[in-house]
């Protein structure tokens, strides 16, 4: 491993120079998920550093995933998972949720949703189809006075649209941009007389497109209904 834990240069500050070559040496796989790494020690001596450098170095990769460092055990290469890239789009979003993210997270899926529920239609599992009509029916039975519920239910219905595209880059994508929807809805559409109605047509609709794997027809219905929440929003914004 000498090309890789070698001696340090001088054009930034140590601890950005180890963390950049452990970092490179982690995402060109010459470090590999569930790889020990040498001590402490070991790696001042192989980078010509101090401990302080050295313990800088490793505090940042650890806090960004990169390492994991368990007491008593040593230093392992972290193995990144789906929910880390989500959970840090996620801090993402909610502490720039505005109108202004609103909006473009609305044109966002005005580009996807459409193409995912055509995938989805193609691609759909039967135990998709299972938890898509049970999420319908249990929006259907939602008591009216429990919106939160309510949200939580419309936002599921997309979640698994997207989990029957059989592809975890969309869902990797997508389900941030779904934790908004809650909190959207709560802002805007929960008091517009008739949206629950409006919305549970339209998700029958697309549940039967996707049943019959009509493809085309699971992509109209998205437009549809995507089309109406950019009705609501400008009209919402027009009276704020």
């Amino acid at each position: 491993m000498d090309d890789i834990f070698g001696k340090i240069g001088t054009s930034q500050t140590l601890s950005q120079k180890i963390e950049r070559k452990i970092e490179e040496a982690i995402r060109t796989k010459k470090l590999i998920a569930g790889t020990k790494l040498p001590s402490e020690k070991e790696l001042c001596e192989s980078f010509a550093v101090s401990r302080t450098a050295l313990r800088e170095a490793l505090r940042r990769l650890s806090a960004r995933g990169l390492i994991e460092i368990k007491k008593g055990s040593g230093m392992y290469v972290s193995e990144l998972k789906i929910e880390d890239a989500i959970k840090s789009l996620n801090l993402y979003y909610d502490m720039k949720f505005d109108s202004s993210l609103i909006r473009q997270i609305i044109e966002v899926r005005r580009i996807f949703e459409p193409e995912i529920g055509r995938l989805a239609a193609v691609n759909r599992s039967e135990e998709d189809l299972k938890l898509l009509q049970a999420n319908i029916k249990e929006l259907e039975g939602c008591n009216p006075d429990n919106t939160q519920l309510e949200v939580d239910l419309i936002n599921r219905f997309h979640m698994n649209m997207a989990k029957a595209t059989g592809n975890p880059i969309v869902i990797i994508s997508m389900e941030p941009i779904y934790s908004l929807l809650p909190r959207m809805r709560n802002m805007i559409y929960a008091n517009i007389e008739g949206e629950k109605e409006y919305t549970l047509r339209l998700q029958k609709e697309i549940y039967k497109a996707v049943t019959e794997k009509d493809s085309e027809k699971s992509y109209q219905y998205t437009v549809e209904l995507l089309e109406r929440n950019m009705e609501v929003y400008d009209k919402y914004f027009k009276e704020v």
